[in-house]
């Protein structure tokens, strides 16, 4: 390598860890420390209408608890807005306000005869109807398939007009959308490599076309699969996936080994402390 490695690990702070985050969590302390590199951790608590009182803290403790410290100080995205408006300013003529309502895009759609599509009809692509305000602005995208190489699943390609369409980077909220904040964030904060569950595989492309209008560098990614429930759902706080860490439970025996077997890691035999298994674990994600 030619540059150090620097990763992130960015949770919303919308409620404790669950396994879920806790699989992304260690691939990405792991690969990390099998790079010798960087680990830092970034609380993205933009949605001010989802984010939980203590829930920041009670993932802090956690990360401690499982012997995961990052390095230097705690970013927080609440606190990095003026940002955001200098990239959104930056972007220019390539974003334009959109006035649509969830309810106006859905009723655009049955009008189309699209139903099945989660793309937006470019209603507000070339102005605002008369007598309607700007709720969000949106980004326009180009038909133009982007491709990247993604070091788990291999060769990714996905056209943004056809697959997504313009996307929103400010909502109508006024809060900040995901899109922009974190490709900002990775820039800013100097992220070479972006490990994260496969759950945001779809975002990959839109996040490299951020990045090449705002001349920006595009990290290395790596997509480890999302853990899911009995109903083959992506845990999460909205299918009511439980927080791993209660506090006085055995983290080494029932969190950190079972995440590193869901990995596919092979560690063999009895395993006594958090230190030894952070030992054989960064050794078998070399290998």
């Amino acid at each position: 390598m030619t540059q150090k490695y620097i990763g992130r690990f960015a949770p919303s702070p919308t409620g404790p860890l669950h396994m879920g985050s806790l699989v992304a969590a260690m691939a990405s302390y792991l690969d990390a420390q099998a790079h010798d590199g960087l680990w830092l951790l970034r609380m993205e608590d933009l949605d001010f209408d989802r984010n939980v009182k203590g829930a920041d803290q009670h993932i802090i403790n956690s990360l401690q608890r499982c012997g995961m410290l990052w390095d230097g100080d705690i970013t927080w995205q609440s606190q990095r807005q003026h940002l955001y408006e200098a990239a959104l300013q930056e972007l220019g003529a390539h974003l334009y306000p959109c006035a649509c309502s969830r309810k106006e895009i859905a009723d655009s759609r049955l009008r189309l005869g699209d139903t099945a599509s989660q793309i937006y009809p470019g209603t507000c692509r070339h102005g605002l109807a008369a007598g309607k305000t700007a709720r969000a602005w949106r980004l326009r995208v180009p038909d133009q398939i982007y491709r990247f190489e993604d070091r788990l699943a291999g060769m990714q390609q996905q056209n943004l007009a056809t697959e997504v369409g313009d996307f929103v980077l400010k909502r109508a909220d006024g809060f900040w959308a995901y899109q922009l904040a974190v490709v900002v964030d990775d820039a800013a904060q100097g992220i070479t490599h972006v490990v994260r569950g496969a759950d945001l595989l779809d975002s990959t492309a839109r996040q490299i076309y951020l990045q090449e209008l705002l001349d920006l560098p595009t990290p290395h990614y790596l997509h480890v699969p999302v853990v899911t429930n009995a109903n083959g759902e992506k845990l999460s706080k909205q299918t009511g996936a439980l927080a791993f860490d209660q506090g006085d439970n055995d983290i080494l025996h029932d969190a950190l080994i079972p995440a590193a077997r869901f990995l596919g890691l092979q560690l063999t035999g009895s395993i006594i402390s958090k230190e030894e298994f952070w030992t054989r674990a960064t050794l078998a994600w070399k290998n």
